[in-house]
C-alpha cells in the first residue's frame, strides 16, 4: 500500500514518527501552514516557519524516505490579528519557492469580516500563482461555514476544481460534492472523522477526488490514520485500486496541479529500510537520530 498524506503536520512529530509512518507505506506528504497553538504577535515568527517548512522538514522527511511538500497562508484563526495580516503582503514571496504545492491552510474559524479577507485575498494570490488551494472548514457551524466558504470561491478567480476543502464530515459532503471542489477528510482518534465513518462516507460517494488525511497536529492524533483507512477499505470489499486511488493518486492528481510535485528522493527504499532498521536495533538501547541530526 502506497500512501501520500496530504495533510500533515510535522512540525509537531519526532522522527519516531517518521520512521512508522515509512514502515506503514507513506513515502510522500504534503504540511500545511497552521496555528501552531501559541498565538504569533508579529509577521517575523510566520516567516521563520515559512522557512522551516520548506528547509528544515523537507530535509528531515528526506532522512526517513518520504518526499515533503507544504502549503503556505495566513491561517483562518491569525488572520484575525492585525498584527499578523502583513503576511499577507509578504505571502508572494514565498509562494513562487519550489516546493510550495497550493496555498494553504486557507478559510475560516469564526467566520468574521477579516476571515472573509484573508480568503478572498488568499485564493487571488493562487490564482496569481498557478496554485491550488487547500481550504479550512470551521469546526463549529460547519454547514454554514462550507456554504459561505463554497460563496467565496464562486467569487474567485480560482475555479472548484483547483480548491481541496478539508475537514470535510456527513453533514457538507453532499454539498462539497457536488460544488465540484475536491474532498478532503481528516481522520482523527476522537474528534472530526474515524476510519469507519470514512468508508461509509467512501461507499455513499465514492472515491472519486476524495483525500484522506491524518492532519496528525498538536492534539491527540495519529499519523497512521491514512493507513488505517487503506486497510478498513480492503476489509470491506474495496479493490486495491481504489484504495490506491484515495491515498496516492488523488492527492498526486490535486496537488500535481501546482507542477511542482517532486516525489523523487535522492534516498532511495533500500537505504530508508536499512536507516529504519538500524534506528529501531538501537532504540532497544539509547535512543537513535538519523546521523545527519546528531
Amino acid at each position: 500500500m502506497r500512501i501520500f498524506d496530504p495533510h500533515i503536520h510535522m512540525t509537531s512529530r519526532t522522527t519516531d514518527d517518521y520512521e512508522a509512518m515509512y514502515a506503514a507505506g507513506v513515502r510522500a506528504l504534503v504540511e500545511p501552514s497552521f496555528w501552531l497553538g501559541q498565538p504569533r504577535t508579529s509577521p517575523a515568527s510566520f516567516y521563520d516557519y515559512f522557512d522551516s517548512l520548506l528547509g528544515w522538514e523537507p530535509f528531515r522527511a528526506a532522512q526517513h524516505g518520504i518526499a515533503h511538500h507544504c502549503t503556505l497562508a495566513l491561517n483562518p484563526k491569525e488572520a484575525n490579528d492585525p498584527r499578523c495580516t502583513p503576511v499577507l503582503d509578504e505571502l508572494p514571496r514565498y509562494l513562487v519557492k519550489d516546493g510550495v504545492v497550493a496555498v494553504g491552510e486557507i478559510g475560516y474559524d469564526s467566520m468574521t469580516p477579516a476571515e472573509d479577507t484573508a480568503l478572498a485575498t488568499q485564493l487571488q494570490l493562487a490564482a496569481d500563482h498557478g496554485l491550488p488551494a487547500l481550504v479550512h472548514t470551521p469546526h463549529r457551524d460547519k454547514l454554514a461555514g462550507l456554504r459561505r466558504t463554497l460563496d467565496v470561491v464562486g467569487e474567485s478567480a480560482l475555479p472548484p476544481d483547483r480548491v481541496l476543502v478539508d475537514h470535510l464530515n456527513e453533514t457538507t459532503v453532499k454539498e462539497a460534492k457536488d460544488s465540484g471542489c475536491w474532498l478532503g477528510f481528516s481522520v482523527y482518534p476522537d474528534t472530526k472523522m474515524d476510519e469507519e465513518r470514512m468508508v461509509a462516507i467512501l461507499r455513499a460517494y465514492g472515491p472519486e477526488k476524495v483525500l484522506v488525511n491524518s492532519a496528525a497536529d498538536w492534539g491527540r492524533s495519529d499519523p497512521l490514520k491514512t493507513r488505517a483507512v487503506g486497510e478498513l477499505m480492503r476489509a470491506e470489499g474495496f479493490t486495491e485500486d481504489d484504495v490506491d486511488l484515495v491515498l496516492w493518486r488523488n492527492p498526486v492528481a490535486f496537488y500535481g496541479l501546482s507542477g511542482r510535485l517532486d516525489l523523487d528522493l535522492d534516498i532511495d527504499d533500500t537505504t530508508a529500510t536499512a536507516t529504519h532498521e538500524g534506528n529501531s536495533i538501537l532504540r532497544g538501547g539509547a535512543p537513535a537520530a538519523a546521523p545527519t541530526e546528531r
